[in-house]
C-alpha cells in the first residue's frame, strides 16, 4: 500500500499531544508523503520547518481566506523568502470562503489575487480553498491563466469540476466523499479524469467512513483512495499509484 496525503494540517493543536510519534509512525502505515498546509505566515514558517526536518514531508505557504484580514503589508514578501526553500512545493492553502463571515469578502478576493500573482511569478502550484464562492473564484482564477494547482476538498459539482480541469487544474477529494449522502460529491469525483484526480485528508478535520466522529490524521487518506477507486472502477492499488503521480508531478516531487 502506497499512499500519499496530498493535503493536511499536521500542525494543528488537535495533534499537540502526539504529533512527533504520529509523525514517526506515519512511513510504517504506507506513507510516502505528506504535504503539510500553511493558513497562516506564521503556520506557513512552521510548516517548511516542519518538511525540512521530515524527509517524506513537504510544505505549501500561503494564508487562508479566513486570515486575509490580518495580513501584514509585507506578507507577500514573507511568503516569497518561505517559498525559496527546497521543500517548500506550492503556494497554499489561497482562495475564497463566504460561508463564514471571518474576513470580508473585498479583502479575501484581494488577498488571492495577490498570491496567485505570487504563484505565477514563482512558476509554483497553488492549493485553493473554494466554500460558497464558485462564482468569484473561478473568475478570479481566470485573471490569472496559466497557473498550474488543485481544488482541495471539492465538494462541488460535477460541472464546476469539469471547469476547473478545463483550466489546467487538479481536483482533490476528501473524506466526505466516503460519507452516505455524498452523492453530488461522488458525481463529481466521477466526473475528473484520472490524471487530474488526487485525496487528501485535510486532517485533523472530515475523518471518512468508517473512522468518521475521531481525528483525522494522514493515514486515513486510504479511505478516500479506496472510494475513489470504486468510483472509477480501478483496483486500489492503481487508484494509489495515480494519486502519487499526480501529487508528484504537479508538485515536482522526484
Amino acid at each position: 500500500m502506497r499512499l500519499f496525503d496530498t493535503h493536511a494540517h499536521l500542525l494543528d493543536e488537535k495533534f499537540d499531544e502526539d504529533r512527533a510519534s504520529l509523525i514517526e509512525s506515519l512511513p510504517s502505515l504506507g506513507l510516502e508523503g505528506v504535504i503539510e498546509i500553511g493558513t497562516t505566515v506564521d503556520d506557513s514558517r512552521a510548516a517548511a520547518q516542519l518538511a525540512a526536518d521530515v524527509d517524506y514531508i513537504y510544505a505549501a505557504v500561503g494564508v487562508h481566506p479566513h486570515e486575509a484580514k490580518d495580513v501584514s503589508t509585507d506578507y507577500i514578501a514573507q511568503l516569497e523568502a518561505l517559498a525559496a526553500q527546497p521543500k517548500v512545493v506550492a503556494i497554499g492553502e489561497i482562495g475564497l470562503d463566504y460561508h463564514y463571515d471571518l474576513s470580508p469578502c473585498d479583502v479575501q478576493q484581494r488577498v488571492f489575487a495577490e498570491q496567485l500573482s505570487l504563484a505565477k511569478r514563482l512558476s509554483l502550484p497553488i492549493a485553493i480553498h473554494m466554500r460558497e464562492a464558485t462564482q468569484d473564484t473561478l473568475a478570479i482564477l481566470r485573471e490569472h491563466p496559466g497557473l498550474k494547482g488543485v481544488m482541495h476538498c471539492f465538494s462541488g459539482s460535477a460541472e464546476t469540476a469539469e471547469i476547473l480541469v478545463d483550466m489546467g487544474l487538479c481536483v482533490s477529494f476528501t473524506g466526505s466523499v466516503t460519507f452516505k449522502n455524498a452523492r453530488k460529491t461522488v458525481e463529481a469525483a466521477r466526473a475528473v479524469p484520472l490524471n487530474r484526480l488526487m485525496a487528501e485528508t485535510d486532517s485533523p478535520y472530515l475523518s471518512p467512513e468508517p473512522v468518521r466522529g475521531r481525528r483525522n490524521d494522514p493515514s486515513n487518506v486510504r479511505h478516500v483512495l479506496q472510494k475513489l477507486a470504486d468510483i472509477k472502477g480501478v483496483p486500489f492499488d492503481d487508484m494509489c499509484a495515480v494519486n502519487i503521480e499526480n501529487a508528484k508531478g504537479l508538485y515536482h516531487i522526484k
